[in-house]
Formats: structure tokens, sequence, C-alpha cells
């Protein structure tokens, strides 16, 4: 049976939207079933740097039911034929709500329609392999609910919802004649749409960070430094005292999760650390003592692959933003070769913003680490590493189960590649060739393996 089709919103744009629908809570499309026997495939298990000799891996339900020789099955059977079967692909750090808008419309539109135009976005999210994304920021809270229940397709979602930011910080977006603010400040667009949340002092730093929890949030994401893309928070700017991180860390706490924070020089990210922060987003200008501080920690590197190639972040020409995005771009590769060398926990993702070709350039990031890393030791970043990443949203996780392995108890999302990735890593820059089959909790989006 093949699934790999392109939905098109036309004539109406929510009525379009329904019609993805396979029902509330529908788990298998009609006519697959809920057994299905991988033969003869080799496995990339997630975690060792060699694929297994030819092997057998029987899923069940939602669910690998068992890896080895010897399975039957009464259902469908894929002749894996020396072909290879990995765990889903995993984004640590992306934008589901405007990874791929253009920057006109993200500034300017709708923002219903921003929403609803997001829908194809995240199947073409899916169908470059990723299964999983742990979003760092917007308002993913409807989107997630919709994936969930079936109505469109898309990644799992660990959901940040708003970015939470300072005045002036990274979170900012009103206009500088906007000042200075009424004691009353109405919201921005952007706040009032989810994307980034302005909180000054520790009472409202508490009430913006609970709003997150409360619609929903696996995680609670908040700036601690200045940012590229922001225009009023130069890069070496540290943000939010002391007090105000702890108090977001002590409240995400509460409910058995952790804050991500945005920085990327020492003095941000060492203050950060000080208040018991988990995961380090971006850090491309620290130094190699806040690095081994970060290693002996036990914090994660949520760090990216910026460079100045066709994928760096959008920013007007001679502006202060394309500096600040030099200057985080020149830090890339002594934060990777550092973090290899000290053996920090690295997760992989890709921060992509308001390009409108995301879609297909998503798929090339993973490859770019191989500048840094060995193959296996990449994909064992974008799968296991990752999910033990957001195995610490505990109770907060929207989705029960081990992912990013296969092997006998594992979440179903898998990838069938033609070819063998730890030889050729760049099989994954083309997945509309290479990935034969995509699965998501035991569910086929994309069948190309020529059995149906």
């Amino acid at each position: 049976m093949k699934l790999d089709r392109r939905e098109v919103l036309v004539g109406g744009g929510m009525a379009a939207l329904l019609g993805l629908a396979r029902g509330v809570g529908a788990q298998t499309p009609a006519g697959q079933t809920s057994e299905i026997l991988f033969r003869n495939v080799r496995v990339f298990d997630g975690v060792s740097p060699r694929l297994s000799a030819p092997t057998d891996v029987l899923v069940r339900g939602n669910q690998i039911a068992g890896v080895g020789r010897g399975a039957t099955s009464t259902a469908r059977v894929v002749e894996g034929a020396g072909r290879t079967l990995m765990p889903g692909l995993i984004d640590a750090h992306c934008h589901l709500e405007f990874f791929n808008l253009p920057v006109q419309e993200f500034a300017n539109d709708i923002p219903d329609f921003l929403q609803v135009r997001q829908v194809p976005g995240a199947r073409d999210f899916l169908m470059d392999g990723f299964t999983s994304a742990r979003d760092a920021g917007g308002p993913t809270f409807g989107l997630k609910k919709a994936i969930d229940q079936g109505f469109v397709e898309g990644p799992r979602i660990w959901p940040s919802g708003a970015l939470i930011s300072q005045t002036s910080g990274h979170g900012e977006s009103r206009p500088i004649n906007d000042l200075p603010s009424p004691l009353a400040r109405p919201l921005t667009p952007h706040e009032k749409a989810g994307y980034v949340m302005v909180a000054d002092g520790v009472p409202q730093v508490l009430e913006r960070v609970r709003e997150q929890l409360f619609q929903g949030a696996s995680q609670v994401k908040i700036s601690v430094g200045g940012g590229v893309s922001s225009n009023f928070d130069p890069l070496d700017v540290t943000e939010y005292s002391e007090e105000e991180i702890r108090a977001a860390v002590g409240c995400a706490q509460d409910w058995g999760t952790y804050v991500m924070v945005h920085g990327y020089t020492p003095r941000a990210i060492n203050r950060a650390l000080d208040c018991g922060v988990v995961s380090i987003e971006h850090g491309h200008l620290l130094d190699e003592p806040t690095l081994r501080r970060i290693k002996d920690m036990g914090v994660w590197l949520s760090t990216q692959p910026f460079l100045q190639d066709e994928d760096a972040i959008p920013t007007a020409p001679g502006s202060a933003n394309r500096a600040k995005y030099e200057e985080v771009a020149a830090g890339t590769a002594r934060i990777y070769e550092t973090a290899h060398r000290l053996g920090l926990k690295v997760a992989f993702g890709t921060d992509i913003q308001l390009n409108p070709n995301a879609g297909v350039r998503q798929a090339y990031y993973l490859p770019k680490l191989v500048r840094w890393y060995p193959p296996a030791q990449v994909l064992k970043m974008a799968t296991a590493d990752n999910a033990d990443l957001l195995a610490l949203s505990g109770p907060r996780s929207p989705y029960k189960g081990v992912l990013g392995r296969v092997q006998a108890g594992a979440l179903a999302d898998l990838l069938l590649i033609n070819g063998d990735p730890i030889a050729d890593i760049n099989l994954l820059s083309d997945p509309h060739d290479n990935l034969a089959i995509i699965m998501k909790d035991g569910v086929i989006y994309k069948d190309q393996s020529g059995q149906g």
C-alpha cells in the first residue's frame, strides 16, 4: 500500500485540512495491517557503530515485538533484500510553526492562516525521515493535537510553547518607537499568536512559564543571551537575572520537566548552569572551560551546524543581524571539535527558520556533521541520543515508550533505507529516492518498498 501522496490545501483551507482526517484517535490507515515483518534487513539499532548482519524485525501494533531470525508473521512481510532498517530521525531543535515561512508572511499574515499553512510543512518534515521533533518555540499545541489525533500527518512533537524572553531580549518583537511601555502593555501580534512572550521579573516569568505548561508544554524555553534574528540584543548581552532563571527552572521542576535556554556566550551559559538548566541551545561562542563545566555537570549541548552556506539564517546584507550570524557561524567548527574531543552529550537539531525551501533543505543538515563526527556517531546523535534528551521531559513527555532504538519493546518509528547510511550518510540527503519506508507509531506513511 502506497501512502506517499501529496495533499494540497485548496478551495477553503480548513475544509481541506479536515479532509486529511482519518478519524479522531485513528492509529492505522484503512487497509493497513497491525503486524509487519521486515525480513532480511541490516539494522542500525541507534547505538551500535556497525550495522547488524541480515536479520528480521517484527512490528506488532505500535511497538517492535522482536528482533532476530526466525520471526514469522501472518500479516504483511517486507523483504529487506539487505536494505537498512533504522530508528526514525529526531530533530531536537526546530520551529515547526515557522521553519518554512517566508519572512514577510511570518511578519504580516493572519495567524490562523499561518497555522493552516504549516500542515503540509509538518508532512514534509515527516517525509524527510524525522518522526519526532522537540519544538523550540512556537504555537505548536494545536498542530500537535491534530497530528496525534490523526487529522494531519507529521512528526511526534515535544512542544515548548512560546519562547520566554525579557524586554529587549531574543523574543522582543516590538519596534523601538513603541517605547516606553505603558504599565498595562498590550501584547504584540507574535505574543498573541504564541510565538514569544516577554516577561520581566520573577512574578511575570512564573506566570508565563506556567501558561506554557498549562497548554501542554513538555519543556520550557527561555532566552538567556542575545540572538541572531532579534534586533535589539547583541550576542554578548546576558539576559535574565539569576532570580528570574531560577524561578523558571524551579517552576519546570515542579512539573517534572526542565528548562532549555537559548544563548551563545560563556557568561550567559554559566549563569544558566548556576541556576540548574540542563539543556543549552546553540552555544557557538563558548570557551573550553565552559564546555568542560557542561561535560562535568552532565548537561546537554543542543547545537546546530550553522555555516556560511545555502542554509544560513536569512539576514539583511550589511545588517547587524548578518554580522551576528557571521560571528556564530565562525564558531561552529570550534564548538563541534571541542565538544567531540571532550565527550559532551551533544544533541542534533536544525533550527531552520523562515526558509521557504526548508522542506528540501532539512535533509541536508545531518550529513554536515561528518566533518566532525564519524557517520555512525552522527546517526546515534539523531536517534538514541536525542531520544535520551526527549526523555528529560519525564511525566510531561506526551508519548510513553522507548524511542530512537531498534529493540524489542521500543516504539515502532522506523526508516527502511535503500543502502547503508553508515557507509554513505548522504543517502539521507535524498529522502525521496532513498527512504523506502517511513513508519511512525507502527503506521506506514510512505511506502516505496516495491512490495504493496
